[in-house]
């Protein structure tokens, strides 16, 4: 089977293309840079291997898969006449499109604990956060995804399809099943269990932490506050951002958005995989001083 994507309206720029591509490229080779160089900080620099800049390095990492889950195939795309992918390259993106959001949760949700032992309970945190309980978080976190979303694109890759034009910028599991020849109600299931599992859990656990911070922070000292501040402030915005990226992918893969001007419904299908590759590494590396000295260390060193 091959899928012919409709990227008509999305993609065809005209005589823009060329044009369209560089940004793209440019963007593209930004988020590569930006979030390699912190990975490389944090992993070259030993007083950086603390929990909270494990996290981050996973965090990190996270952000290259995602990115590269779309740019690539979006470049060769945008110089394309025909706009047409096969049946194994788009669950291939699906399968890493849907990783890349388990897994930002799920390092999200994991951060936002750390940062909860770090704050109400700092006499256990060396106890609590030890070497194995990092690496068996981050491994959970990556292994379930990996599980999860493997079982969504083998139970599509098994339907029978009657249609083939998917009228998206990019592949979705929600998007592919809608052309099938019978309603597969078992998979519209399981796609709702797994965004819950995915999404919805990840964010009380988040929730929950912050209420609990907030209580140790309005009871304790000014620099029990001001420590709270400066290490929440960007996983506080790096949730929000991420969030209302997914959301608007939620609504616009179930709902009609055809009301929605095509441009502003192209912005906010990619901002779900851009933003946040792009904003991360400004967020972390310019908040948290010692990434941000070791930054200004390295790179000159590099160029030279």
């Amino acid at each position: 089977m091959v899928l012919s994507a409709l990227h008509g309206a999305y993609i065809d720029t005209g005589s823009l293309k060329y044009l369209s591509f560089f940004i793209v490229l440019c963007l593209y080779v930004l988020i590569i840079g930006s979030n390699v160089l912190l990975i490389v900080v944090i992993c070259l620099n030993r007083s950086l291997h603390e929990p909270m800049y494990m996290f981050l390095c996973s965090l990190f990492v996270n952000e290259l898969f995602g990115s590269t889950s779309l740019f690539p195939f979006m470049l060769i795309q945008i110089l394309s006449d025909v706009h047409i992918i096969s049946a194994p390259l788009c669950f291939l993106q699906i399968f890493c499109m849907y990783t890349y959001g388990s897994v930002e949760f799920g390092n999200l949700a994991v951060m936002s604990y750390d940062r909860y032992v770090a704050i109400c309970r700092p006499l256990q945190y060396n106890s609590l956060m030890t070497s194995q309980r990092i690496v068996f978080l981050v491994s959970v976190t990556w292994i379930y995804s990996f599980i999860t979303v493997g079982v969504t694109i083998l139970m599509s890759s098994s339907l029978q399809f009657c249609e083939n034009v998917l009228n998206k910028i990019y592949c979705t599991n929600h998007s592919v099943i809608k052309l099938a020849c019978n309603e597969p109600r078992v998979n519209n299931i399981y796609e709702l269990v797994m965004l819950i599992l995915a999404a919805f859990a990840p964010i009380s656990i988040i929730l929950y932490t912050y209420m609990r911070i907030l209580k140790v922070c309005f009871s304790g000292s000014k620099e029990t506050r001001q420590k709270a501040v400066s290490t929440c402030t960007p996983h506080l915005a790096s949730v929000i951002n991420f969030s209302f990226g997914v959301s608007f992918e939620i609504l616009e893969s179930r709902f009609n958005m055809n009301n929605v001007p095509g441009m502003l419904r192209i912005f906010l299908a990619l901002y779900y995989l851009n933003c946040q590759p792009f904003l991360n590494p400004l967020l972390y590396g310019l908040n948290m001083s010692k990434i941000r000295n070791l930054c200004k260390k390295l790179v000159p060193k590099f160029i030279s």
